[in-house]
């Protein structure tokens, strides 16, 4: 949508002629909110997921529930954060990882909450060429000839031996500290037996016990970092993936839909202070949000080629429509020339995948245990009472039945639940380790490497517990 075009709804707001003629009609069955604060600004990081904050503007989602947003691409995660603390921003576009370690004080301190999940997948972990050149020999292939998928890190461990042997540490980019893409990365690696090292009080690296060693890198500049080799892999939401493809600098091995079959990935979040003191005007973004999910996933993705359109504009990820439309569309490309279907590599609106499920809270609260960012053991009812402060199905649940009222949304699409998704069977993992939100110190036990029950990193080297990692 123009600024003109914004301009215009808020000026006749109440003209459905003037609107109709200028940017569409509006719904002549909604009832508008009493929202307390109608202009807002929005900050999202040049990504693919950020695609719902997009759809709610072009469409009209926004103003049809009388906001009138701006959005803001932000320089990286901290600035994003900080933004949403500081008040600069209203709301954005935020790593999972990003309102819970605010809420637990990890990195910065502050209330942040969630009510509304943005997307399901969308990442993927990419090698250099010449790295892939070295896994390829421990790679089955099938009767085409071509590498089998999923591909277990098992294949990379002899490589990271090797240049370990040499010398060379073996570097590889995640996005930020708390970010899916850091903890994916992560259990990956854990998967094929390669450790990414712990961190621990004081020693914010994570690079303690490391065969292979995680640092940020900018999700723009992941390509240009691992053409220059600085980093030998990483692992970033599209179009970076895709980006390494088409610049021919590296080969895209795996998927996160494979690693976790439909693993929740951004949030949308806002200070626990804006929502207490507009909880209209949240209610009325969440259903704006939800409407935008449900448009880019309705009639089997019908509407991913004019998605992939508005999001190649430089004002919103800026990147080359065919690269966006690679992943965008239902397929990813693997090695140049090796394009799968993968019709769920990303997921706005089906499998309940806007709901701020607890379950999902849960097991990034158990990736954090399970690295040493959360330094000490915590009761089964810690998770549970740490989700409920920060995941909102409340406030999502208020905005969904109001969209319903509206006619733009079914009942049947409010999923039945006490906050927890069904556990995830083992087959749904890369490691064959099933997950059930409601037992995470179970979960957490079950993984071979990882802190256990009683254990902390202290000094370099890991106390108490039993086990060894």
């Amino acid at each position: 949508m123009t600024k003109t075009c914004q301009l215009i709804r808020r000026a006749a707001f109440t003209s459905v002629a003037v609107l109709a003629f200028a940017c569409g009609p509006l719904s002549a069955s909604a009832e508008m909110l009493d929202v307390e604060k109608d202009e807002l600004t929005f900050g999202f990081i040049k990504l693919t997921d950020m695609a719902p904050l997009a759809i709610a503007y072009e469409k009209g989602y926004f103003e049809d529930e009388g906001l009138f947003v701006t959005l803001e691409p932000q320089a990286n995660w901290k600035v994003l954060l900080d933004g949403v603390i500081d008040g600069r921003l209203d709301g954005a576009h935020m790593l999972a990882g990003q309102p819970l370690a605010a809420t637990l004080g990890y990195g910065t301190q502050a209330d942040i909450i969630t009510p509304f999940s943005m997307d399901l997948n969308g990442n993927g972990i990419t090698v250099s060429n010449a790295v892939w050149e070295e896994m390829k020999p421990n790679i089955p292939t099938g009767s085409d000839g071509k590498p089998q998928h999923p591909i277990s890190a098992e294949a990379l461990k002899p490589v990271v031996e090797k240049y370990r042997s040499e010398g060379k540490p073996f570097n590889m980019g995640m996005v930020f500290p708390v970010s899916t893409h850091n903890y994916e990365l992560r259990y990956w690696l854990a998967a094929g037996g390669i450790h990414p090292g712990f961190y621990a009080p004081g020693d914010a690296t994570g690079q303690v016990k490391a065969e292979a060693l995680l640092s940020v890198t900018p999700p723009p500049q992941m390509p240009a970092t691992l053409e220059a080799g600085t980093i030998y892999g990483y692992c970033v939401g599209e179009p970076w993936n895709q980006a390494a493809v088409f610049k021919g600098i590296g080969v895209p091995v795996i998927t996160d839909y494979e690693i976790w079959k439909n693993n929740p990935e951004k949030v949308f979040g806002i200070t626990e202070a804006f929502a207490e003191d507009n909880p209209e005007t949240t209610k009325a973004v969440v259903k704006a949000l939800i409407r935008a999910a449900k448009w880019l996933d309705e009639d089997d993705n019908a509407n991913r080629m004019e998605a992939v359109e508005i999001l190649s504009r430089p004002e919103y990820v800026g990147a080359d429509a065919e690269v966006i439309a690679n992943s965008m569309t239902g397929t990813f490309e693997y090695e140049k020339g090796d394009k799968r279907d993968v019709p769920d590599f990303n997921v706005f609106y089906r499998y309940d995948a806007t709901y701020p499920f607890y379950s999902d809270a849960v097991w990034y609260l158990t990736q954090m245990r399970r690295w040493g960012q959360i330094a000490e053991s915590h009761p089964d009812s810690w998770y549970a009472e740490t989700a409920e402060k920060v995941y909102r199905p409340d406030i999502y649940k208020e905005a969904a039945l109001s969209l319903v009222d509206d006619g733009y949304m079914d009942a049947a699409e409010i999923p039945e639940t006490d906050g927890y998704r069904a556990p995830a069977p083992a087959e749904d993992f890369i490691d064959g380790v099933p997950y059930d939100g409601r037992k995470p110190n179970d979960y957490l036990a079950s993984l071979e490497i990882g802190l256990k029950e009683g254990q902390t990193v202290q000094n370099g080297d890991i106390v108490g517990g039993s086990a060894s990692n």
